[in-house]
Parts: C-alpha cells; sequence; structure tokens
C-alpha cells in the first residue's frame, strides 16, 4: 500500500466514474422529462380553464338573455289568452242592443265574463271573497266605515274593488266599506 491518504473519490475506476456521470446525466435527463410533463400538463389545464371560464361567460350572457326575455314576454300566453275574451267584447259592442234582444247581449256579456274568470283561474289569479267576511288589513283597505245593525262592527258591508291572489300571494287588495256600531 502506498502511504497516500485514502481518497474515496479515488476508489472507482473510470468506468464506475462514468457510470456515476451517466447516472446524474440520466436523472437530469428524467428532471427534465417530468419538468417538460409538468410544463405540458400546466399548459392543458390552463387551456382547461379559459375554455371553462369562456364557456361560464357565454352561460351568464345567455342566462341575462333569458331573463330579460322572460320579463319582457313573460306575460305573452295570458295575454293571448285575454286578447281572445277581449275580441268577445269587442264583438259584444260592436252588436246593435235592442229591447228585443238584450236578454241575448246579457247573457253573451255573462259568458265572456265567464270565460274572462276562466282565464284568471288558469293562470293561477282568484278573487278573495270578502263581503260579510272580518276586515283583514293585508288584504283589504278600508275606504269608509258605516254603521250598521246587520252586521258585527269591523266586517265587509260593500265591496268596491275585491281583492285578488296570483297563487299565494296578493296582488290586488280588496277596497270597502267597514261596519262599525251604531251610535245609538
Amino acid at each position: 500500500m502506498s502511504g497516500a491518504p485514502h481518497n474515496p473519490k479515488n476508489d472507482g475506476s473510470a468506468a464506475q466514474q462514468e457510470a456515476a456521470s451517466a447516472g446524474s446525466s440520466s436523472a437530469h435527463g428524467d428532471l427534465n422529462a417530468q419538468i417538460e410533463a409538468l410544463k405540458s400538463e400546466v399548459e392543458k389545464y390552463k387551456n382547461d380553464y379559459l375554455y371553462l371560464r369562456a364557456d361560464f361567460e357565454n352561460f351568464k350572457k345567455n342566462s341575462m338573455k333569458e331573463r330579460s326575455d322572460y320579463l319582457k314576454y313573460g306575460a305573452e300566453r295570458l295575454l293571448v289568452d285575454i286578447l281572445n275574451v277581449f275580441d268577445n267584447f269587442e264583438r259584444a259592442l260592436e252588436a246593435k242592443v235592442t229591447p228585443e234582444n238584450m236578454a241575448n247581449f246579457v247573457k253573451g256579456v255573462e259568458m265572456t265574463a265567464t270565460e274572462l274568470r276562466g282565464v284568471f283561474k288558469k293562470f293561477g289569479v282568484s278573487d278573495v271573497p270578502s263581503h260579510g267576511k272580518a276586515f283583514d288589513p293585508n288584504v283589504h283597505e278600508a275606504l269608509s266605515a258605516e254603521e250598521s245593525s246587520d252586521h258585527p262592527a269591523g266586517h265587509i258591508l260593500r265591496v268596491f274593488k275585491k281583492p285578488y291572489k296570483l297563487h299565494d300571494k296578493l296582488i290586488r287588495p280588496g277596497q270597502v266599506v267597514v261596519s262599525k256600531t251604531p251610535a245609538n
């Protein structure tokens, strides 16, 4: 043995050193391949994100347009049905009313009113029965109060305008006259 100090770097042959160098080069190659794969994956996710973002923007625009169209044209079905009833009222107004055809005229107007009530019912509109019922400030507006011995105080004597609901929501309060206790 020589008197030279032991150096682990010098232990290997040139082939081992070359293999180590090749292994390090191979490790760099693996890392570069992983980096390229990750870059490719990031690019894919970025493209997917941009596609989804554009798709979502289109969805928002379409939703706003649909909502706008619904608000603008939502009453179309109701109006078409009401126009059919209105045509009947116009025909009634065009008719010449004589004492001989008065009964038929009244019957025709009653049929048209029934047809209109049917349209209201079809679309969920209903009147709230009020005459003789207790006054409800959530449903009625009191126009005045009159003394009455025939009705209990706070009950409705007359209805000027009926209250109406759309399904379960009040859309028009009734205008009524409420009874009060006679003064004498």
